[in-house]
Formats: C-alpha cells, sequence, structure tokens
C-alpha cells in the first residue's frame, strides 16, 4: 500500500527534497515508526511531499505531479493554517471564498483519482503572539470542518483536542510557537492518525 502524505511544514519538517524516502523528524516519521512493526508482512510505501509556507492553493497547484502521479492508496492531507498566518506576517487578507473552492477542487481530484482521502485538521495552541488570530482561524475551521464532512474518508479532529489539553499543561509541552509541533505534539498526531489510516490498509 502507498500512501502520500501532503501539506505544508507540519508535514514537511525538514525532509531531504533530494531524496524520496525521507520522512523528516516530524509526524510522519513517527508515525512510518509506528505503523510498519505492526504490518510486518505488509509492503507499505509512505511518501511525503509537505512544503513548508504551503496554502491550499499551493497543495492544488501540485496535486497531480505530487499525489496523482504518484498512484497511491490513500493519501493523508494537513493544511491551512498558512492562509491565516500569512494574513499577520505577509498582510495577505485571506479569501474565504477562493479557500473553499481551492479545497473542494483539491479534494475532488484526489477523490476522482480513486485515492482515500484522510484529512488531518490544522490547529493553533494558545501562544500568546498567536491569540489575534483565533477568530480568523475559527472561520476557516467551520469550512474545512463542513468540506470534510461532505468529502473525506476519515477526518481526525486536532484543534480542540490540542486546545483541551492546554487547559491543564502549558502549551510549550506540545509546540514552542503555537503552530509548529514539537515531538510531544508530533506523537499525538502521529498516534491519532495512524488509527484512521489502519481502517485503510489492504
Amino acid at each position: 500500500m502507498k500512501i502520500v502524505f501532503f501539506g505544508d511544514s507540519i508535514t514537511d519538517c525538514g525532509r531531504d527534497r533530494t531524496d524520496p524516502s525521507s520522512l523528516g523528524n516530524g509526524y510522519v516519521k513517527i508515525l512510518a515508526d509506528k505503523l510498519r512493526p505492526i504490518y510486518p508482512d505488509m509492503d507499505i510505501e509512505l511518501i511525503n511531499q509537505g512544503v513548508s509556507g504551503n496554502e491550499v492553493s499551493d497543495l492544488l497547484d501540485r496535486v497531480q505531479s505530487d499525489v496523482i502521479d504518484e498512484h497511491p492508496d490513500a493519501v493523508v492531507v494537513m493544511i491551512g493554517i498558512n492562509n491565516v498566518i500569512h494574513k499577520f506576517t505577509c498582510g495577505r487578507e485571506p479569501d474565504f471564498k477562493k479557500f473553499e473552492s481551492d479545497l473542494r477542487r483539491l479534494i475532488k481530484m484526489l477523490k476522482d483519482a480513486g485515492i482515500v482521502v484522510i484529512f488531518l485538521e490544522p490547529f493553533l495552541l494558545p501562544a500568546p503572539d498567536k491569540l489575534r488570530m483565533r477568530k480568523l482561524f475559527n472561520a476557516e475551521l467551520a469550512i474545512i470542518r463542513d468540506v470534510c464532512a461532505e468529502m473525506c474518508d476519515e477526518f481526525v479532529a486536532y484543534d480542540e483536542m490540542f486546545n483541551g489539553l492546554c487547559q491543564s499543561t502549558p502549551y510549550t509541552v506540545y509546540s514552542a510557537d503555537g503552530v509548529h509541533p514539537l515531538f510531544e505534539g508530533s506523537d499525538i498526531i502521529a498516534n491519532t492518525a495512524i488509527k484512521a489510516i489502519r481502517k485503510h490498509l489492504m
């Protein structure tokens, strides 16, 4: 079975783009290390196609070459945080109508290619400099949840999960900046994503 992981820096996580077998040092690598021993007799190929800084439109631009042309059985998508962050770092106002249109087109292309779509919800932890982003991020999450409920095979929610954990544990346990997960955060992503993936292993 072939699975492509498709997203931004949270997926990319320092992968060597000159090495197709490089999984980076984040949740994709942790997940691979957990999944393969469970199915020692199954040929499972995992490919990391994350690119730091990507928005949904960037994934749409490269979905054919980076995912569909690989002929995977499943794709694990995590995307969306940069569509909000770039307003505050680059002054780029988010266009939620385009965001929804691009997201729908992306998922439709994957589904039309016969690929199982497993969507991992983006998240934003309560780092002080990220609190101002919450209102916009909530509006984006509402779109993501509605689209994924309609179109995806699996949806794994993380925003409420992580923010719930942060009620009793400092957010810095999971992410230094509220966006990019440390090992503890990546481990939680891997442990929950693997449950969704295992439903579709052939």
